[in-house]
């Protein structure tokens, strides 16, 4: 089950519950947060010296200590205990003090500029900003782990990411977050029910919208999506938005481009959204994440549309015989890229500058991302890392449906970076997604407010501006 694809783009899930608290960071006294981060040198770590070797690349001292911090949400925690395992057998003189929390930002955000965990996993719903702990230089690069060489497996550790992984990690020229899963997204339906009911999966909108009363004279909703956390809809809306209006649409939004949110198809896409709404082809009730996957599981919904961490967050209750399978976001039928499919790393990792052991941080993220701990991540998880071939010995059809998505994708990978470059426009982005996704707000509107919330930040002279060139 091994993708391979040859362009990979952005974002994960929460990159996923991800930036709902990201600008929070930005809601802080003038001096910031992480001010005692800001223009210092990173402090001197006093745990290496150990001897460099092609095992030991960055010198991790035996008798010394690390600190590893794993965000504990869909995905769970024990592949990261396997990695402990994997990092203990090469170095079973080093301790390795690892822990699991879904409020990463609230603890560990407060020790930044102070003494920080060695290695913490920034997701989740609490997660810290990516762009101010970059700008206040609060982050280790990490160029130097790409260069290192692969754990178990030929070339370096960069040669055994699949592509796009060293990209959604680079930030002003450097690489600082090393993401160790990979998404694909789309839309989640029941193959089983489908087959018993003589459906089939539509491609388009349109044939969405025909099979829509059908699924409705069964009792169920069309459709159910996440309404609390607006980075969920986001992710549909954008991929739309490449499909129907093409990637240079989605880059010039990155950048800031003047007037970029008013491209042409860029209204066209989010219209069937606007239409689905006002159809009533959703589910009621104001769901989060977790409440929105059961109604999906409980057979109220026929879609819903989120990653591939689905299967292991709902493992427990996914009932027998549900064959969760993934189809792509629906494309009109003459959009640009309907073939191009939303996919990319996630779920990252990052070293502190002043984290007293970076040397053995770096050393575990080089056993997180080897085969053998890639392997585990994708039996445990259902899901794939980052590393190639992370799949290739797992059987899972909900996997499979994902691999067969990637294998028969269009030449590009969907890829949105504007909500990794600006907290801010993060914000506002997710707020009118969903106020779109509860009819509040037409998608000319949509596209109207968004235009304004870019502007905001293009014509903002302290805000450091980012480029995306591919």
């Amino acid at each position: 089950m091994s993708v391979t694809p040859e362009n990979l783009g952005d974002l994960s899930r929460r990159t996923l519950l991800q930036r709902a608290a990201a600008a929070g960071l930005l809601a802080v006294p003038a001096m910031g947060v992480l001010s005692a981060c800001a223009g210092s040198e990173p402090e001197k770590s006093d745990t290496g010296g150990g001897a460099k070797s092609k095992d030991n690349p960055f010198g991790v001292k035996d008798g010394s200590a690390v600190k590893v911090v794993v965000f504990n949400g869909g995905l769970g925690d024990q592949w990261a205990k396997e990695d402990k395992v994997i990092f203990s057998a090469k170095h079973p003189n080093v301790t390795v003090n690892m822990s699991s929390t879904q409020k990463i930002k609230t603890e560990e955000q407060p020790k930044m500029a102070t003494q920080p965990s060695d290695l913490v996993m920034n997701s989740g719903a609490d997660m810290m900003d990516r762009s101010t702990l970059i700008n206040e230089g609060a982050i280790e690069p990490l160029d130097d782990l790409l260069t290192a060489p692969a754990w178990d497996s030929e070339g370096t550790v960069a040669d055994s990411l699949l592509p796009g992984t060293v990209t959604d990690g680079t930030q002003n020229g450097k690489f600082y977050v090393v993401n160790v899963a990979y998404t694909v997204w789309g839309n989640w339906y029941n193959a089983a029910l489908f087959k018993k009911e003589g459906w089939q999966a539509p491609t388009t909108w349109e044939e969405f919208f025909a099979l829509a009363p059908k699924i409705k004279n069964k009792g169920m909703a069309p459709y159910v999506h996440d309404a609390v956390h607006g980075y969920y809809p986001r992710w549909a809306l954008m991929a739309s938005i490449w499909k129907t209006a093409g990637k240079q649409v989605v880059v010039d939004i990155d950048n800031l481009k003047e007037n970029a949110w008013k491209a042409d198809g860029v209204v066209k896409a989010l219209e069937p959204w606007e239409k689905l709404v006002k159809d009533k082809l959703l589910l009621p009730g104001k769901l989060d994440h977790t409440q929105s996957q059961q109604a999906f599981l409980d057979g109220k919904a026929a879609f819903i549309q989120v990653g591939t961490w689905l299967k292991n967050e709902m493992a427990a209750t996914i009932p027998p015989g549900f064959e969760l399978t993934l189809s792509d976001y629906w494309h009109n039928a003459d959009d640009k890229t309907p073939k191009d499919v939303f996919a990319s790393s996630g779920e990252g990792f990052v070293v502190p500058s002043k984290a007293p052991n970076k040397e053995a941080a770096k050393e575990f993220l080089r056993a997180m991302l080897s085969k053998a701990g890639s392997a585990k991540f994708a039996e445990l998880t259902k899901s794939l890392a980052s590393t190639k071939g992370s799949g290739d010995n797992v059987q899972d059809t909900a996997l499979a449906s994902a691999n067969a998505l990637m294998k028969n994708g269009g030449s590009e990978l969907i890829s949105v970076k504007f909500q990794d470059f600006y907290a801010d426009l993060d914000k506002e982005s997710q707020n009118l997604s969903e106020e779109l996704m509860a009819g509040r707000l037409t998608a000319q509107q949509f596209v109207d407010k968004m235009q304004a919330a870019a502007d905001k930040v293009a014509k903002d002279s302290s805000i450091k501006k980012q480029t995306r060139t591919a």
